[in-house]
């Protein structure tokens, strides 16, 4: 017996949509509620001379409301009815600062397959200081508040090794810049 999808209504829809489906999974019908929610970019940063990364920091409702502190992140942001790189350049801009000048795609992956249709695209990214033209601090209209911090890459490896990496971003980008340039830590 094949698994399929036999309904699907909304149950919210805002910045995000709440979908209860009727499903028969393994020839057994049942309902299961999922996060419809559109994909993102996220991109590591990096300054290769100076061994240093872009990190941001910002409130997180989720985070805020189980008590714990803001925690560094990649950049990150929602495609916005625009490609994944575009959403990459747009976010690290508005964020930090950066103008990037040029990406490397590294994966695209699910970030909760069990229970939301999201997928982000990662990329990693060379920069200079001088690629720093912008004030960055995040969108005012979208309560951004973001504080945007240069992070040395050992200490980043350093919180990956210790399990003191809280973002998954971030983890999968510098285990993707550690295996492409080792070099750096």
């Amino acid at each position: 017996m094949t698994d399929t999808v036999l309904t699907s209504r909304p149950l919210y829809r805002g910045w995000l949509s709440l979908i209860m489906l009727r499903l028969r999974l393994s020839g057994t019908e049942c309902e299961r509620a999922i996060v419809e929610h559109v994909s993102g970019a996220t991109v590591l940063a990096y300054d290769p001379d100076r061994r240093v990364a872009m990190t941001v920091r910002q409130t997180r409702d989720a985070v805020l409301y189980l008590g714990e502190a803001p925690f560094p992140e990649a950049i990150a942001g929602a495609t916005e009815r625009e490609a994944p790189a575009d959403t990459a350049y747009r976010e690290a801009y508005e964020e930090t600062g950066l103008r990037l000048r040029q990406l490397e795609p590294v994966a695209q992956v699910w970030m909760t397959p069990s229970s939301t249709t999201e997928r982000v695209h990662l990329f990693l990214a060379e920069y200079t200081t001088n690629d720093r033209t912008g004030l960055g601090g995040g969108m005012a209209e979208e309560l951004e508040t973001i504080d945007a911090r240069e992070e040395k890459l050992a200490t980043l490896w350093a919180d990956v090794t210790s399990g003191r990496m809280t973002d998954a971003k971030l983890f999968m980008l510098l285990q993707a810049l550690r295996l492409r340039r080792p070099d750096l830590f």
